[in-house]
């Protein structure tokens, strides 16, 4: 049994058949083809699956493509555009916070809704609104730099 769902997924709308248990993760992946939204552990720890639901950070791991319905969903390919990086993803990039890049667009989303609840946070700030995404390659400091290069630079999203 399927449920007929309408949303938006970066600005375009989308309709689907979706089993009410395929999770939102997979609904992204494999029937949009938008793969930056990496699955991870699974488990909603890491934080890498995250996208924004209505300008709102989820765990795309954690949440069912049905409950999407009547939202609007921002993934990475939804942010910046080859050629024209966002101004956070620029940071990230100036300030080295990315080096593997796999755990960077759901860093990118959450420093993007972190930035738009307070535009100028503490770097204290940065790091408590970020600690839910898990880095094994940077070591946060060039993550927490770039956050606040962009802050600073009033790049609110």
């Amino acid at each position: 049994m399927t449920e007929h769902i309408e949303f938006t997924v970066n600005g375009e709308p989308v309709e689907l058949d979706l089993e009410p248990r395929t999770l939102l993760l997979d609904v992204l992946r494999d029937e949009l083809s938008l793969t930056g939204t990496h699955a991870a552990c699974e488990q909603g720890a890491c934080g890498a699956c995250t996208v924004l639901l209505d300008g709102i950070g989820v765990r795309s791991c954690l949440m069912f493509g049905v409950q999407a319905a009547g939202t609007a969903v921002t993934t990475i390919e939804g942010v910046g555009a080859p050629g024209a990086m966002h101004p956070l993803q620029q940071a990230f990039h100036e300030q080295h916070g990315l080096q593997c890049g796999f755990c960077t667009p759901g860093m990118v989303l959450t420093a993007m809704e972190l930035l738009r609840r307070n535009p100028h946070p503490t770097r204290e700030e940065i790091e408590a609104g970020m600690a839910g995404n898990l880095c094994r390659c940077t070591g946060y400091a060039g993550i927490v730099d770039a956050i606040e290069v962009a802050a600073n630079a009033g790049a609110v999203a």
